[in-house]
């Protein structure tokens, strides 16, 4: 069984892609087969593992365009998880998308097709909720919603879970929300306390334990090219993202 899951929230700056990035590392620590998907035109996670997205010809935009298949633009990485690239190029696919037939689907349709190769497939979704997430969201068996603990960065989670009751009911009913995920997090702090269990309790969601912890050392990595489970290994936020993985192969 595969099980794909987006990292999405419309607000940026939110740890998206280091989640994705990290957790895809920590699963395959776990001897576990991984895929991630950048949704992003900037092209960040393709970035930060080492991939320059200027010199990649076939990405992500050209499989939701339906030039190439999945297969053809997967890359290997040097964290033991294959990648699905994103660059500025997805820009000027989402447009072409929006008067596509089966756009929302297009995503779902191609993982399809390589889905048997993996055990896990994550998903970096933009910071944005238009036709790239939509299309993340149906093609998702779950989500999880990385935000960062201060108050402001809370006040869109309403918004997104407008967008993922809309795709339950028109595109993937079975689409389930895992819990969210609290990131850059300052367990000194009463005030991230606070906003942790005020979103549990204004959201009903369940909160993914351990939080991630605040750190220099998720900025360093993406300039080395890799995640922080390789160039920090025994840093408290690898620990954290390890635990976090560990939670998904239990359930």
């Amino acid at each position: 069984m595969t099980t794909t899951i987006a990292l999405a929230n419309q607000k940026g700056g939110v740890a998206k892609t280091t989640s994705v990035a990290s957790l895809g590392a920590a699963l395959a620590e776990e001897g576990q087969r991984v895929l991630v998907v950048d949704l992003d035109p900037q092209g960040s996670l393709t970035f930060s593992l080492g991939i320059d997205p200027e010199e990649l010809d076939v990405t992500v935009g050209e499989v939701l365009l339906g030039k190439v298949p999945a297969i053809e633009a997967i890359l290997e990485t040097d964290d033991g998880v294959d990648l699905l690239p994103a660059s500025i190029a997805l820009t000027q696919a989402e447009e072409q998308l929006v008067t596509r037939t089966g756009r929302e689907q297009r995503l779902r349709v191609a993982l399809d097709k390589v889905r048997s190769d993996y055990d896990w497939i994550l998903l970096d979704c933009p910071p944005a909720l238009g036709v790239l997430t939509v299309g993340a969201l149906s093609a998702a068996d779950e989500v999880v919603i990385p935000l960062q603990a201060e108050t402001l960065s809370h006040r869109g989670v309403g918004q997104l879970l407008d967008t993922i009751y809309d795709v339950r009911q028109f595109i993937n009913p079975a689409l389930v929300i895992r819990g969210v995920l609290a990131t850059m997090y300052d367990g000194r702090t009463r005030h991230a306390q606070n906003v942790r269990t005020a979103i549990a309790e204004t959201y009903d969601l369940r909160l993914l334990e351990p939080p991630i912890p605040k750190s220099i050392r998720f900025a360093e990595a993406p300039a080395i090219g890799r995640s922080i489970l390789a160039t920090s290994v025994n840093h408290k936020g690898a620990d954290a993202y390890r635990a976090i993985a560990r939670g998904f192969l239990d359930g």
